[in-house]
Order: structure tokens, then C-alpha cells, then sequence
């Protein structure tokens, strides 16, 4: 595929490789994000993407850092447990995530739990750089700020325990 950069005065062509080119075939930036160029308004047509396409993106990044227990408060936890044991009831990957997305740029907030023993300090970056890494790749926007609230700390203890296999009355 070529692409065609015209000024005022010349017009040039180039070739992109495949190792550089972005999610919409954009050219990347150095990082492996696609650079701020690459708009979602071209002269084709625009593309739009909703908050919750940014939230299900930044919710799946954030559960796959080590250390994360759960994504949300206690309500919100409680009702997602609720709605996952309901007959054909699905994960809520965006919960605990809330977005605002503008034309070029997104701002995320997370609510999390924290495995007992994970320094903060190192979940909360390490949430913050996959999250921006995940969005900015997949959607093309640049992620302005990842504003991280650790509700809880998950203790071993708390999980339930299993119950015991009820012993048959009857041989």
C-alpha cells in the first residue's frame, strides 16, 4: 500500500513497512503506539469510538496485571458477581473503569482491589502503563491520564471455602 503526502509546492510517496504500521495502517510511533498524527478524522470519513469500546479495552488491560484481585467497589463487585451467576449473564470487563473520551484523547479512571501483599505503589504503574499501552495501540487515541483508586486490599482468608461433600444418608 502507498500513501501520498502532498504540500503546496511537492508530493512524495512512501511505503510503509509492515513493522511500523499502526492498528488503521497508520504509521506508529517509536513506542509501538500509533502517533499522534494518525487522526480519527480522515479526508474518507470519521471514526468514533464510543466510551465503552475505551472502557472494555482499559478494564481487560488492567485485569492482566499481576496483583489486581477484582476491578471495582463493593457494589459494584457484588452486582457484577450477581449478573455473572444469572443463566447467560457475561463478565463486565468495563466495570470498576469509567472514561471520557474526546476527539483525540482519552482520560480513564479505575477502581481496583489489591492482592494483600503487591506494593501499591508498583500495581497502580504497572495498571496505569498497560492500560495506556492497550488503548493507545487498539484505538488510536492518546491517553491523557490513568487516575488509579485501590479500594481494598484481598486478603487469602477472605476467599470463601469450599463446602464439604454432604455424606450420602443411605449406602
Amino acid at each position: 500500500m502507498t500513501e501520498q503526502t502532498s504540500t503546496p509546492t511537492s508530493t512524495t510517496t512512501s511505503t510503509p513497512s509492515p513493522a511500523n504500521r499502526g492498528p488503521r495502517g497508520g504509521n506508529t510511533a517509536l513506542g509501538g503506539g500509533v502517533a499522534s498524527s494518525t487522526p480519527l478524522q480522515t479526508e474518507h470519513g470519521t471514526t468514533t469510538i464510543a466510551d465503552g469500546v475505551v472502557a472494555k479495552i482499559a478494564g481487560i488491560a488492567a485485569g492482566d496485571v499481576a496483583g489486581v484481585y477484582a476491578l471495582g467497589g463493593g457494589a459494584a463487585r457484588a452486582f457484577g458477581a450477581l449478573r455473572e451467576r444469572i443463566p447467560g449473564g457475561t463478565t463486565n470487563h468495563a466495570q470498576g473503569i469509567s472514561v471520557e473520551v474526546g476527539e483525540q484523547e482519552a482520560a480513564i479512571d479505575v477502581d481496583l482491589v489489591a492482592e494483600y501483599g503487591v506494593s501499591v505503589v508498583d500495581l497502580a504503574e504497572g495498571v496505569r502503563r498497560n492500560i495506556i499501552t492497550s488503548v493507545e495501540r487498539m484505538t488510536g487515541l492518546r491517553v491523557i491520564e490513568v487516575n488509579i483508586t485501590v479500594n481494598d486490599v484481598h486478603l487469602p482468608q477472605d476467599d470463601p471455602q469450599p463446602e464439604p461433600e454432604p455424606q450420602p444418608r443411605v449406602a
